[in-house]
């Protein structure tokens, strides 16, 4: 993994704050940013779970005068970047709140970002664009899985030209990051789910990439152990607190991995059949990512191994070969055991859409660091096994 030979960099510049309750401290934290007006970006969700109201009640108790803006759906449209950043300029706001999951998060960042760059969303589409940092933005999740809340990454839909694509940019990383289990608590059993296959994706594509590194690997190795200890409890009981505040734990160490690695092919296949199907996020990780792991085996048998022990699974006696091998699996078992069972079939993939598929595929930033570099064939034998 390292050597005299090998160069990396590390990278981390939001301050994190834990804790149960801790989102009672965002007042102080806007304070601390020099802000007067918030702007809150969320979603419908959590305006339903009464954690809007939460949030509101705190801000409105400090005698802050905030902008509340829910109008983001699943896989953020450029639509709502642009109409955020015009309700937040007409309200003067000097200050991004961003509660919800990845979707609220990934929006709040491209308003932060349009509030203090000039153009359009789509000028800064890949990666080091960003030329002014962000206003000052706060980051707080409400689902195990994304990482975004510690991530140089905003993921977007223009759904218009139906195109999903990343701004990568360390400008892009929120200011603080309030990670708080309670706002976990009422999340549903299939979210729940999804979006721990999804921290689990990342932690596992970080650490078996090509730029896999020690300050990479340390926080992915502890994310994978981590969400195999509690992401089964998390999801059959929900009011699990500490099941809850490990996972939020490994997702965030999860963001951190992979925000200096980038991934491999389950993200490169997520962009195009996020968008062309509509798969949620972290769904299509966990359908596509025993198929990839598989094809990846020999690409880098050492760390599948450790991802075989971290995740409980009994290696005396094995070998290198077999150990790695025990690694999917695991992943296999997993997803049974929190009822994820769909695969491509179930959203309408089919071997017609293989090629349009493969093609965006290829282009992925992720591609260069996977463990295994695969052929036109490879991809289609790895999409034929996700499907069912």
């Amino acid at each position: 993994m390292q050597g005299f030979s090998r160069s990396f960099s590390f990278v981390s510049p939001t301050a994190v704050q834990f804790g149960a309750g801790i989102v009672a401290s965002l007042p102080d934290c806007v304070a601390r940013l020099a802000g007067n007006r918030p702007l809150i970006v969320g979603d419908p969700g959590i305006e339903r779970a009464g954690i809007l109201a939460r949030v509101e009640a705190i801000l409105g108790g400090a005698g802050l005068a905030f902008t509340v803006f829910t109008d983001v759906e699943s896989d953020p449209d450029v639509r709502s970047v642009r109409r955020g950043v015009e309700v937040a300029k007409a309200a003067s706001c000097d200050v991004v709140v961003a509660i919800g999951g990845g979707s609220a998060l990934d929006a709040a960042k491209g308003i932060a970002l349009m509030l203090s760059n000039a153009g359009d969303i789509v000028d800064y589409v890949g990666i080091d664009k960003v030329t002014k940092p962000t206003i000052p933005l706060i980051a707080i999740p409400t689902t195990a899985g994304t990482g975004s809340e510690l991530t140089i990454w905003s993921v977007l839909s223009d759904r218009a030209n139906g195109a999903k694509f990343g701004i990568g940019s360390p400008l892009l990383c929120p200011s603080v990051a309030l990670l708080d289990p309670e706002l976990t608590i009422s999340l549903p059993q299939a979210i729940t789910a999804a979006t721990g296959l999804d921290a689990l994706t990342h932690a596992i594509e970080s650490l078996v990439c090509t730029a896999s590194n020690p300050f990479s690997a340390a926080p992915a190795e502890m994310a994978i152990r981590m969400i195999g200890e509690n992401l089964r409890l998390a999801v059959a009981h929900g009011e699990n607190r500490e099941a809850r505040a490990n996972m939020l734990i490994a997702s965030a160490l999860a963001g951190i991995a992979f925000n200096q690695t980038r991934l491999g092919y389950v993200h490169a296949f997520s962009m195009p059949l996020g968008s062309r199907f509509k798969i949620p996020h972290g769904l299509v990780n966990a359908i596509t990512l025993p198929a990839v792991m598989q094809f990846n085996l020999p690409g880098n048998l050492d760390a599948f191994a450790r991802i075989a022990g971290l995740l409980g699974e009994r290696l005396e006696g094995l070998t290198l070969r077999e150990a790695a091998q025990r690694s999917v699996q695991a992943v296999m078992d997993l997803k049974t055991d929190i009822g994820i069972n769909q695969t491509l079939a179930d959203f309408g993939v089919d071997e017609d859409s293989y090629d349009d598929i493969i093609d965006e595929t290829m282009k992925s930033g992720n591609c260069p660091v996977n463990p295994r570099q695969a052929t036109r064939e490879d991809f289609r034998a790895m999409l034929r096994a996700a499907q069912g």
